[in-house]
């Protein structure tokens, strides 16, 4: 009896293990259901997606879904956005739409959007048409003229020259085309000593005009294929300069300074790679021709995007100093008659200081430039050299003069920069001893003002500085006044 009561019993412990057993396993089963999140977009199981990231109101999301909208955040970004609560599924294309219905879900603000603010197309247009240049904004040479002489200072039969060129190529471009005459293009050479104002004279013609400018070093262009940069990278600056836009650039004004570098080497041995043949290929773009060009680079590559530019219309200037192209037109004057008494003294056009303009293609040629570039920059403009009543004017006369430059300086502190007449003359003559034209003047001013500047700031009961004669000789320093000693109104407040 005891026996089959204790087997009675331990199949009733079994049959109750067993049970337990499946009720434990049951209740592992029910934890781990419970246990298991799931996406509230792609409605993924933690298993699959992986950890996910809790928000505010109990939403989750996967690193997938965050990623999705991290790469189509903003009001204009398209994708494909789903958002599943359980019950519904919505599908949404704009990821600032998908955040709002996030919200909306949760009951708490996930991500602020900021609407970008677009202007009205109209308008925009309305004004880039205004600012374009037409035939009705198009200036006349005499207010072109006038614009330069308020920068520019001399030079008058130069910047007619150059008004009357711009004049009639942008009339070219803009007026009907007409099927009986075909108006060709004609670029311009300019010629004259360095520190005469050639490149300032087409950087204020191109701001007047609003048009895109390239300024090219014609000593860094080589053929193709050899270091340096390429004929092509001329109309890229170009391209870069209107913002890449092809239309805009094919009306810009292209400016080669140092192109008397270019000149063909009488005596050399070797490919010359950076003057004649550098001539040969500017033939191209001078006359006009469609070329590609990287956008964004010098040079063609093949991870380089290229483009195509029409260079009939584009305006090129080309400029240099052309050392010693005076002893050649010097020599050229004095082959009519060196014998009797109708000749001429070999001395007779040494103070000549306007020889240079009367340079001829012949003079050129000799000097080194191939006829075929001469004849596609048929306006040959001659710029004279600085005499010291051109240098006294450039001082004081243009808006962007150098001494109202150190005016504004000296007013920043309150003080009031005077110069006498007579030290105006005294750094004209020191800035013609350096013979480097205008630019000279800059360095005269700044090695005599290094102590004004200096000592200025020190004192604030300083009103006004008069730089004198005297003290520009080294025989006294400037005048130096007080602000209770002169007229308030004279001086500049203090800040």
């Amino acid at each position: 009896m005891e026996d089959n009561f204790t087997k009675d019993t331990e199949d009733e412990q079994v049959k109750d293990n067993e049970q337990a057993g499946a009720s434990t396993e049951e209740t592992k089963n029910d934890d781990t259901e419970k246990r298991t999140r799931y996406c509230s977009s792609c409605r993924r199981g933690e298993d699959k997606t992986g950890k996910l990231t809790e928000f505010p109101g109990g939403f989750l999301l996967c690193n997938d879904c965050i990623q999705k909208g991290l790469n189509f955040f903003g009001n204009n970004s398209k994708g494909d956005f789903t958002i599943n609560d359980g019950t519904s599924e919505k599908k949404m294309d704009n990821f600032g739409d998908f955040m709002k219905e996030l919200e909306k879900l949760t009951g708490f603000p996930l991500f602020k959007i900021n609407p970008v603010k677009k202007a009205a197309p109209k308008k925009e247009k309305a004004a880039q048409a205004s600012k374009e240049l037409s035939l009705k904004n198009l200036p006349a040479p005499h207010v072109i003229k006038k614009h330069l002489d308020e920068y520019v200072v001399g030079q008058d039969r130069a910047k007619k020259s150059i008004a009357v060129a711009v004049y009639n190529h942008y009339k070219r471009i803009l007026s009907p085309k007409n099927k009986d005459v075909e108006i060709q293009k004609s670029n311009l050479l300019m010629l004259g000593p360095t520190g005469c104002g050639k490149t300032y004279l087409v950087q204020t013609l191109a701001k007047m005009l609003d048009v895109p400018l390239a300024i090219a070093d014609a000593t860094s262009l080589t053929e193709a294929g050899y270091i340096g940069d390429d004929i092509e990278s001329v109309i890229s600056k170009l391209l870069s300069a209107a913002g890449d836009d092809v239309e805009k650039a094919q009306k810009g004004i292209v400016f080669i300074d140092e192109i008397d570098k270019l000149a063909r080497k009488t005596e050399t041995r070797s490919r010359d790679v950076s003057g004649e043949s550098v001539q040969q290929g500017l033939l191209k773009l001078l006359e006009g021709s469609s070329i590609e060009v990287p956008v964004g680079a010098s040079s063609k590559s093949a991870m380089v995007p290229l483009v195509t530019v029409d260079t009939s219309n584009i305006l090129f200037i080309c400029g240099g100093a052309f050392p010693d192209l005076e002893e050649i037109i010097k020599k050229r004057l004095l082959k009519k008659s060196s014998m009797g008494f109708g000749a001429q003294l070999k001395d007779s056009y040494d103070r000549d200081v306007t020889v240079l303009s009367k340079v001829t293609t012949e003079d050129l040629r000799e000097f080194g430039m191939i006829p075929e570039f001469l004849g596609r920059l048929p306006v040959i403009v001659t710029l004279e050299a600085m005499s010291e009543d051109m240098l006294v004017r450039i001082l004081s006369e243009p808006k962007n003069a150098i001494l109202k430059q150190y005016h504004e300086l000296l007013a920043i502190d309150a003080v009031d920069l005077q110069f006498t007449d007579e030290a105006l003359h005294i750094i004209a003559k020191k800035a013609m001893e350096k013979d480097i034209g205008a630019r000279a003047l800059r360095a005269v001013i700044e090695e005599y003002m290094l102590d004004i500047m200096y000592e200025i700031p020190k004192d604030p009961n300083i009103g006004r500085v008069t730089i004198t004669a005297d003290y520009l000789e080294n025989k006294g320093g400037p005048i130096i006044e007080m602000r209770g000693s002169i007229a308030q109104d004279s001086v500049p407040a203090l800040p």
